[in-house]
Order: structure tokens, then sequence, then C-alpha cells
């Protein structure tokens, strides 16, 4: 089925840039590999960022490995693959998996009990694929140790059952051959985010049991269409509506419909707001659920953007008008397409969107700013935390860690108050979740996030940390100071030991969140941050709060 792309409201001015585009010959550049498409100061970085464009036949010469490979643990009786990696390296395989109706257990967090899960599942049956691009990522490397550890403790030898995912030449490539590991080297000319087609993204889905070569025919179907200077191209067609939309438009609300229910949405959000937030501007997708509040009313900073992969009506055309009450409020885009193609075309639009930005779409200066942070709160004793917290009353025995400069607050209701107050005049709200996606606190925080977004008017991004600061982490930092962050930590989890290393999980993710909400401090953005003995009773006393402010 061909992409579609279909545009409404006041996003139709889009059309001038379209034409611009295609005068310009952007779409053939990106595929000829042309590194001045993004100004001089980005040609160095885009000269080596660019091999996403031609994944086929490094796939085809891949798959068959992969597949050799699934064969192999198979016949020793090895069906549970779990994958370790943050950001790009686990979104895309999560993606495709969900796609293709197989099992995948992700690992892109650092909470003890997420860790302690996954080892505590049958690892007499588990394979394992630890994905890092640079080799030196804190999270996959803290992964790798602990599955190294609980093989070794089972009497397996770890290195028969861990696969490596890594650029050529990074340390961890080095070290795994030396230990005996299985290693996949992925195009060292593709960025992480882009890399959904390589070896990121086909090695742990395709160990898993995905088709890859159907993903493969899909993407390869569209090529043509999107390299194409021509005012159909739907990718420089997407590029351009998002465009139209800002500065005023920049949050991107996503939904799925039943027949593209992938979560390809949570993929978008790491790809364009990765490449598009920095220097104080920025495009955020926020992936939401088909009956989120945002599209009962949309907010003046978003989009409404739905995806599908049913083919639209046969009078329909690319320039079709979308449903919705989107269209009032500004603006709406449907994006049709199978997955493989859809996945194509997001990243020649995003690259595409950075050159009418003027942004380099392929660096992303302030995610290093988190990981430093990081590393010198780990460092540092827990006692030199910013200030002594207090107990907010009404919340649960939650302490306060952090609020904005000259706010004040003593309870839960005041809290919710200067939240709101705090978010007047906002483009969006983040709230950071450094707690267990699948723990007791996962389905009251997704009930406050809709309440928030109800009684605040606002899109809320709902982030779990650490995985949020490879994906959109760097937008919240270098995009537009637009947002207000609203952070939950958890005090008392169970310590989970990184074998080899003088701390634990526990201390590890404390750090990062305490190392994250210190750099948008920092940055001038106000931040709300709370540690919470008993994270869902938190929860639940916020989102009460809420309602009362709401009535």
């Amino acid at each position: 089925m061909a992409l579609q792309v279909a545009v409404d409201g006041g996003l139709r001015d889009a059309e001038a840039s379209v034409a611009g585009l295609v005068e310009d010959r952007v779409a053939s550049r990106i595929f000829a590999h042309d590194a001045s498409l993004w100004g001089a100061d980005a040609a160095e970085e885009a000269a080596v960022r660019l091999g996403w464009t031609d994944v086929a036949a490094n796939a085809e010469r891949l798959i068959p490995e992969i597949e050799s490979l699934r064969a192999e643990f198979r016949e020793a009786g090895v069906d549970r693959i779990v994958l370790c990696g943050m950001g790009g390296s686990s979104l895309a395989p999560a993606v495709i998996t969900r796609w293709s109706g197989v099992e995948l257990t992700m690992i892109d967090s650092t909470h003890p009990d997420v860790v302690r899960r996954a080892l505590s599942g049958d690892l007499s049956r588990t394979g394992v694929v630890v994905s890092s691009k640079s080799g030196g990522t804190i999270e996959t490397r803290s992964h790798l140790a602990a599955f190294s550890d609980a093989f070794r403790v089972a009497g397996i030898e770890p290195s028969q059952r861990i696969v490596i995912v890594t650029d050529p030449g990074s340390p961890l490539e080095e070290e795994s051959r030396s230990a005996g590991r299985r290693v996949f080297t992925a195009d060292p000319n593709v960025g992480g985010r882009f890399s959904a087609l390589t070896a990121f993204g086909l090695v742990p889905a395709g160990l898993a049991g995905a088709d890859l070569r159907r993903l493969l025919a899909d993407a390869e179907s569209v090529r043509a269409a999107v390299a194409a200077d021509e005012a159909a191209n739907p990718a420089l067609r997407l590029a351009s509506a998002i465009h139209a939309g800002l500065p005023r438009r920049f949050v991107l609300a996503v939904r799925e419909d039943p027949s593209a229910s992938w979560g390809l949405g949570r993929w978008i959000e790491q790809l364009v707001a990765e490449s598009t937030g920095k220097d104080g501007r920025g495009v955020l997708p926020i992936a939401l659920d088909a009956d989120a509040p945002e599209f009962d009313r949309v907010s003046e900073s978003a989009v409404t953007v739905e995806l599908s992969n049913a083919p639209q009506a046969a009078d329909s055309d690319a320039s079709a008008t979308t449903s919705g009450a989107s269209e009032a409020a500004g603006g709406a885009i449907a994006v049709t397409g199978s997955l493989g193609a859809q996945l194509l075309m997001w990243e020649v639009a995003t690259a595409v969107l950075g050159r009418l930005m003027e942004i380099d779409p392929f660096n992303q200066p302030d995610v290093e700013s988190a990981k430093v942070a990081a590393r010198t709160a780990l460092d540092a004793d827990a006692s030199s935390e910013e200030a002594a917290p207090v107990e907010l009353r009404g919340a649960a025995g939650a302490r306060l860690l952090a609020v904005p400069a000259d706010v004040e607050v003593e309870n839960a209701a005041a809290l919710v108050a200067r939240l709101r107050d705090a978010a007047a005049g906002a483009g969006y709200l983040s709230l950071q979740a450094y707690l267990d996606p699948q723990g007791e606190e996962a389905e009251p925080l997704d009930r406050l996030r809709d309440r928030l977004a109800e009684v605040l008017g606002l899109p809320v991004a709902l982030g779990w940390g650490p995985s949020y600061l490879h994906s959109t982490g760097q937008l919240h930092k270098g995009g537009p100071a637009a947002a207000v962050f609203l952070q939950l930590t958890a005090t008392g989890t169970e310590s989970l030991p990184i074998p080899g290393a003088d701390r634990g999980f526990d201390a590890l993710i404390a750090a990062q969140a305490r190392g994250d909400r210190s750099v948008l401090a920092e940055r001038g953005r106000p931040v709300f941050a709370l540690a919470c003995a008993d994270p869902a009773a938190t929860v639940r006393a916020l989102d009460a709060a809420l309602a009362s402010l709401e009535s």
C-alpha cells in the first residue's frame, strides 16, 4: 500500500515549503548523501550520518546471519529474547516485534525492580541482546554486567547467550570478541535514532522471530517515492506540514488507529525530538492513547497526528482533509502506510525538517550534559542532595526535592496549585517518572497524566526515566523553553548490585534523576520534584488534589 499524508486546517500553507524543497532537490540530495544540505556547521556530522538511506545491501547480508543464530538458539531451547538498550537501540525493535506479533522483553530502565524482574526469568531459555552504538552507555553496560553474572551463577556460559550489537571499533566490540561473545557490527554512518532498519533494529527483532524480510520489502517499496523531487513526495509533505505549525504549534499529539497499533509513536518521539530539539527550537511528538484528553481539546501548542495502516477511500488523495476536532485548533496530519514504509518516511521527513528549521538533525548537544551530571551525582555522597528534603503533607510521605525559585509549597494541594500556575502559558508539561513502568504506580500515573492534561489544558508527556533521557531528553533541555517539569522518584527500593561496580541500580537511577533535574534547573526550566516512599499512594494523592482543584 502506498504512503499517504493528509493535511488539514492551518497547515495547508505548507505547500510553499514543498515547492521550495522540490526546487532545491532536497529529497534526492539526501539519498545522494549530500552533507551540505544542513549548512556548513553541520556538514562534518552529516557526512557520516546518512547511511540509513542505503540499508538494503547490509540487510541482505545481515538477515541470513540473524536467521542462523535464531535457529541455533531454538535448537538449544532458547526462545526468550531480552533486549538491553536505550533510545533508538531499543525503541525500534520494540515496535517491529509488536508489529510482527512476537515477544521481546525489553530493558530500557535502571530501576532495580525492572532489572530484577528480567533476571528472574527462566535463564535456561534466555538469550540477551546488548545494544550500544558507542559501547559505553552506562545503562546497557550495567545490564550486561548483571546478566553475565546471572548466567554464571546459573551455570551457563555467558558468551553463549549474550549477543552484542555495536559500532565497529567500539570498546564493547573489542571486549566482546575477546570474551567470545557473538558480535554484530552496525553501519557507523548511521546515528542511533535513525538505526531502525540497521543491525540495531533487525538483530533483536529477528532473533525474537519478527518477519524482517517483509519489513525491509515494505521500506524498499517506498524508497523511490520518498527520494523523489516531486510535490507528491510524502516525506516532503509531512516535514512541510509539521514545519508550517512552528514555532507556536511545536507539539505533535500522536495516536494510532487499530490498524497500526504498533507503538510507533514512541519511536517517533525519540527520532523527531532528539533530532530537532536544540538551539531553543524543536518539535515534540507525544505518543498518546486514542482517547487521550489532548484530542478532545487540542492545545494551541499542538498539532494532532494520526497513524494508520488502513488505506483511505478510493476517491481520496494525499491532499485529502482529515477528520476530527483538530481543524479548529489549527491543524491535523494523518499518515497512512505499512510499518517499514513509515519507518523510512519518518526518517526522511525528520532530515528534511532539520533543513527547514535550519538546525543539524544529526547531533545531540545537550544529551551529554545530563550524563555528566548523573556521573557527578553518582560519585557524590548521597548526603549531598540539593537541600534537606522536607515531607510534603497530604502526599503519602513523599518528600519535596525541588521547586522553582520563589515557589513555596507545604502540601499536595499547594503543589498542584503552584504547578498549575507555572503551567500558565506553557506549551507542555513533562511528567518524568523514575519509577517502575510495570509497578503498582503505573496505572495511577496514567490517570494522573490524563487529569493533568484535562486540568491544565496542555499536552502532557509521560516519560519513564532514564529511558526518556535517550529520547525526548535532548528537547527538554535544548528545545523551546516552554515547559513545566514534574519529576517523581522512589525511595526505599530494594537495592540490586551492579556486578563490578561500587554502587547498585538504586543509586544509579537516583543519580540519573538528580543529574537531569539539576541540568533542567540550570537551563531555567521550572522543576517540581518528589521522592516517594510509596509511589502509587503519592500519585493517587496528587490526582485527588488535582481533582479537588478542578472542582
